[in-house]
């Protein structure tokens, strides 16, 4: 296991120094202190629309991936193209080894149906992992009221699993502020939020939400107590998630 770039002294200190800040300050910071060696990981949910949107203002040049499953909505991939309009970010897309057909034939059929967990691994950890690169920290668009890992989450952590710090800007913010910021500076979103998916992952495991669901997350492999795809569980030194 790598050892922090960071160390834990420095890390709170971070943290008691950046608590209370916009994300915008936050992101400032991140980037004083690590670019060029900073990524940027974005699904391209509104959040992450949000911080490509202030990026583009703070640093253009900061290195943003998406993990492409082979499973997204043909609606997220075309958002990508808009970014990439609207802001000069061509987001860089990151496939897994294998294709969606080779998959499925190598598991004998759809993987999520029976494994969603493994799925999610080959498919969006193991690709992330091989992406780093000469990455030290890397930025994500979680907030803290979303699930439990991300409560737990500070703006300023060692991510065991990755090997990286990781800096949350938006982990002081609620679903509200975020919207309130799509609206004030018409940041691009995609345009199945309009259409019941608050949170959009991958197809065959996102389904649309009636108007008075307060989970935002409950069309996220709806039915299961599956939430997270595993990027944001927190994982501790040895190995073990919480």
């Amino acid at each position: 296991m790598s050892m922090p770039v960071m160390s834990p002294e420095a890390i709170e200190e971070a943290n008691s120094t950046l608590e209370g800040k916009t994300p915008q300050q936050i992101l400032r910071w991140a980037v004083a202190e690590y670019h060029p060696h900073l990524m940027m990981a974005t699904a391209f949910g509104a959040e992450g629309c949000c911080l490509m949107h202030m990026l583009a203002e703070i640093e253009p040049g900061v290195r943003i991936i998406n993990l492409d499953t082979g499973y997204q909505f043909a609606e997220t991939l075309e958002l990508r193209e808009r970014i990439k309009d609207r802001y000069g970010i061509a987001v860089e897309m990151i496939q897994p080894d294998l294709n969606v057909a080779d998959y499925e034939r190598e598991h004998g059929g759809p993987l999520y149906v029976h494994r969603p967990d493994q799925c999610c691994h080959d498919r969006k950890v193991i690709p992330l992992k091989r992406s780093i690169g000469d990455a030290k920290a890397w930025i994500s668009a979680i907030r803290g009221d979303q699930t439990g890992d991300r409560k737990a989450s500070k703006i300023v952590m060692w991510d065991a699993k990755f090997g990286l710090v990781k800096v949350n800007p938006l982990l002081g913010w609620d679903r509200n502020q975020v919207w309130k910021f799509v609206l004030a500076q018409d940041v691009p979103v995609n345009p199945l939020h309009d259409q019941g998916y608050p949170s959009i992952g991958c197809w065959p495991c996102t389904a649309p939400v009636g108007a008075h669901e307060t989970d935002e997350r409950a069309g996220r492999w709806a039915g299961t107590a599956k939430k997270e795809c595993g990027l944001h569980v927190i994982e501790h030194k040895d190995g073990s998630g919480i």
